[in-house]
C-alpha cells in the first residue's frame, strides 16, 4: 500500500547528517556524542510514533471506506429487491390477466361444446324413438304377415 507523501513523518536530510557528523566528528566531546545520541532516539521514537499514527489513520480510513461500502451496498440491495418486488408483482398481474382471457376463451369453447352435446342428446333421443316406431312398425308388419294364411 502507497503512503501518501503528506502522511509521511518528515525528516530532514540535515538531521541525518548532524547525526552522522556527531557520530564522526573527533573535535567533539563525549558529552556532546551522548546528547546528540539521545536526541538521535528520540528522533526515532518521534518518527515511530509518527509512523504509527499514520498507520492508525489508515485502518480508521480503511474502516470508514468499509463502512461507507458497507452502505452502498445495503442500499443497492434495498433498490433490488423493491426492483424484483416490483417486477414480480407486474408478472403476476400479467399471469392474471392471461388466465382471465384464456377463462374467457374457454367459456366460449365450453359453450359450444355443451351445445353440441345437447344436440346430441336431441339427436340420440330422437333416434331411439325413431328406434321404438320402426320396432312397432316391424312388430305390427310381423303379425300381419303371420295372420295371412
Amino acid at each position: 500500500m502507497d503512503l501518501p507523501s503528506s502522511d509521511l513523518p518528515s525528516t530532514s536530510l540535515k538531521d541525518s547528517q548532524m547525526t552522522e557528523d556527531s557520530n564522526h566528528s573527533p573535535s567533539r566531546g563525549k558529552s556532546s556524542s551522548n546528547s546528540m545520541t539521545d536526541t538521535g532516539e528520540q528522533h526515532t521514537s518521534s518518527g515511530i510514533d509518527d509512523i504509527s499514527k499514520s498507520a492508525q489513520e489508515l485502518v480508521i480510513k480503511i474502516n470508514d471506506s468499509r463502512t461507507s461500502d458497507q452502505k452502498v451496498f445495503n442500499s443497492f440491495q434495498e433498490k433490488l429487491l423493491k426492483k424484483v418486488t416490483e417486477m414480480c408483482q407486474q408478472m403476476q398481474e400479467h399471469m392474471y390477466n392471461v388466465y382471465e382471457e384464456n377463462s374467457n376463451v374457454m367459456q366460449v369453447y365450453l359453450q359450444e361444446l355443451s351445445d353440441v352435446l345437447e344436440r346430441c342428446s336431441q339427436l340420440n333421443s330422437e333416434l331411439f324413438n325413431a328406434s321404438q316406431a320402426l320396432e312397432s312398425l316391424r312388430g305390427g308388419l310381423a303379425i300381419s304377415h303371420a295372420s295371412e294364411p
